[in-house]
């Protein structure tokens, strides 16, 4: 019997000390930004810019270091899904996102595929994949088929529909890629 009550004893004084340093451990620090929202292991979705979420609902969006090679951030008009930044491709080369509307006209956009020379290897137009006369974001995605060319890099670049031809009303997502 003494060996009964004294095994049950350690076990639940192990089990109050795992409690313990379990509660000790946690701290209810929420996110501000979107690289604690990562450190606190949240989380987060392979899109570009690449996105955090909590379980509350919050949500942080990566900051995109703007080069030469990337346009500035555009996560309030357009998200790419497929390909990432820095990814390497092969034809077919399936590209998918969400993109508000207004990036839309007659329910698509151009996207352009480019080497490291700055030739023109593939062209092909992004279909929405719902209803594209809103301000919100709608999917899209297209597949562009292209010969491998000799560079190694190259640019992704996804225009915003201008039927008007105004300088103004142009806009894009240039994403940098590697070729397999």
């Amino acid at each position: 019997m003494k060996k009964i009550i004294f095994t049950a004893s350690i076990i639940f004084l192990i089990v109050i000390a795992a409690l313990v340093f379990d509660i000790g451990r946690r701290d209810n620090t929420e996110p501000v930004n979107f690289k604690e929202c990562v450190l606190l292991g949240y989380p987060t979705l392979e899109s570009f810019p690449r996105q955090c979420r909590t379980p509350d609902g919050m949500s942080f969006t990566e900051d995109v270091e703007k080069d030469d090679t990337a346009s500035a951030d555009k996560s309030d008009l357009i998200k790419v899904n497929a390909p990432l930044p820095n990814e390497t491709v092969k034809s077919p080369l399936l590209v998918s996102g969400f993109a508000r509307g207004y990036w839309f006209f007659e329910a698509s956009f151009p996207i352009r595929l480019f080497d490291d020379d700055g030739n023109e290897i593939a062209v092909g137009i992004a279909q929405a994949e719902g209803e594209w006369m809103t301000t919100e974001f709608v999917p899209f995605k297209t597949t562009l088929n292209f010969e491998k060319p000799l560079g190694e890099t190259g640019e992704l670049i996804l225009e915003k529909d201008n039927p008007s031809g105004l300088p103004q009303h142009d806009d894009e997502l240039v994403i940098p890629i590697r070729f397999d």
